[in-house]
């Protein structure tokens, strides 16, 4: 059972892990502004409570225009989710 959870909790911690390094491979030049990404996310109905900025993604931990809570990593270029929960 300890072999079951220890598997699944390193699997659970590469994909997030992954997901942080892999979000664009585009130079920091051709971001979007954090201001600008946040007032876009905004408009798309996010109440963004928290911002990060982890490796090559932007981060919002808040909740979505449905109410719901989420956590969601952008491609910080274009603004496109890459993973969300």
């Amino acid at each position: 059972m300890k072999t079951a959870y220890l598997i699944a909790t390193l699997a659970l911690m590469t994909s997030t892990a992954q997901a942080k390094k892999n979000c664009t491979d585009e130079p920091k030049e051709k971001w979007m502004a954090i201001e600008e990404f946040k007032k876009q996310k905004e408009a798309e109905g996010y109440q963004i409570r928290k911002f990060k900025q982890p490796g090559t993604c932007y981060e919002i931990y808040g909740i979505d225009k449905s109410g719901k809570k989420v956590e969601v990593y952008f491609n910080p270029v274009d603004g496109s989710v890459v993973k969300s929960k």
